[in-house]
């Protein structure tokens, strides 16, 4: 194996990232090397990208981003027992202290001291990666690269949909990134009734009829409570599953949700959101949840149920395919909105889309 590999390299405390060559990164006795097959790009990585306020204040040039990846294991520290040379492998990005109250209570997944591999250490947009044994999640060879390099964001639907009862239940989502638009597939998965979509972006709204939602509104040219009513016989939806963060559309999350329902939050507000706490969330009798990242690992053992089960079809979301040597060009697109799921490749575009 060669000492010097390709990754994108956020070098400095500045708008853009670079391809550059650096070292291999070295690894310790309880650590796997993996060689990346497959990286994908998220929202997260483009704040980095354009070096944006959330950025400034957590993130510490040079750093090699990427966080979303499935790859090969090809070394591995002395202490390690649970994975060999060749295996299939994705990981749990975020590093939990093992320590604080949350951990040592099943809540890992909210960690207090919480480390996430691309964000505060060296990630995934490079040829090898270094993930602590403890992270590593082994794949079966049968779930296809493409979905292995996204099991982070779908994990985040899992566990959003999930929250809370879902079978034989209406359920509504605000936001149809590719988070918002995996959670169609995943409630349709385990036996929600009927889906709405609820989301602005005309590009987001088609992949959210190829993703089999029944009803996708535009809440700036339609009357999303008034569907949602018309449709539900006055009750209002059971479950919204708020994606977008956007003070109207939790506004719209809360005038939708039946007397009795739930809300799982996970799209991230910019700023304070004023509500009527009597209005919106006594009188109304509701469930509110906020939800971070997936449960360690009670999530990833549910995701790697549904893919096994092929219920799955995640393939409208992966819209874009690039070499790594591309990757401003990618972040350039994704600013535009007309892309959802864009795939990183170290070593070229990889193959045609399995049907």
């Amino acid at each position: 194996m060669a000492n010097t590999m390709l990754a994108v390299v956020k070098a400095e405390a500045a708008p853009g990232a670079d391809i550059r060559e650096v070292k291999v990164p070295g690894f310790g006795r309880t650590d796997v090397l993996v060689k990346v097959k497959v990286a994908s790009i998220c929202g997260t990585d483009l704040h980095i990208y354009e070096w944006d306020r959330w950025a400034q204040g957590r993130i510490h040039p040079p750093l090699i981003p990427g966080h979303e990846f499935c790859g090969e294991v090809v070394a591995y520290g002395n202490e390690v027992t649970s994975v060999k040379e060749g295996d299939f492998v994705s990981a749990e990005m975020h590093i939990a202290c093992g320590k604080c109250l949350q951990c040592r209570t099943g809540e890992a997944h909210i960690c207090q001291n919480v480390k996430i591999i691309g964000v505060d250490t060296d990630g995934a947009f490079a040829e090898y990666v270094v993930i602590p044994e403890s992270n590593i999640w082994k794949l079966d060879p049968a779930i296809p690269q493409e979905y292995a390099s996204i099991l982070d964001p779908l994990g985040n639907a899992v566990h959003t949909v999930l929250a809370g009862e879902i079978a034989a239940k209406t359920v509504a989502i605000t936001g149809c990134g590719p988070i918002g638009l995996f959670s169609i597939a995943v409630a349709h998965a385990v036996g929600a009734t009927t889906v709405f979509a609820i989301e602005v972006n005309e590009h987001r709204r088609k992949i959210a009829k190829e993703m089999k939602a029944d009803f996708v509104i535009d809440p700036s040219k339609e009357d999303a409570r008034a569907v949602i009513m018309e449709q539900t016989g006055g009750l209002g939806v059971d479950v919204v599953l708020e994606m977008a963060g956007h003070p109207s559309a939790i506004r719209t999350a809360f005038d939708i949700v039946r007397r009795g329902g739930r809300i799982s939050l996970l799209g991230l507000t910019s700023k304070p959101i004023s509500l009527n706490f009597s209005e919106d969330i006594i009188f109304k009798g509701i469930t509110i949840q906020g939800v971070s990242g997936r449960r360690m690992y009670q999530t990833w053992y549910q995701m790697t149920a549904l893919l096994k089960s092929g219920k799955l079809n995640l393939h409208p979301v992966i819209t874009d395919r690039i070499a790594m040597k591309d990757f401003s060009q990618a972040m350039e697109r994704l600013k535009t909105g007309a892309a959802s799921k864009i795939l990183v490749y170290p070593n070229g575009t990889g193959t045609a889309l399995r049907t």
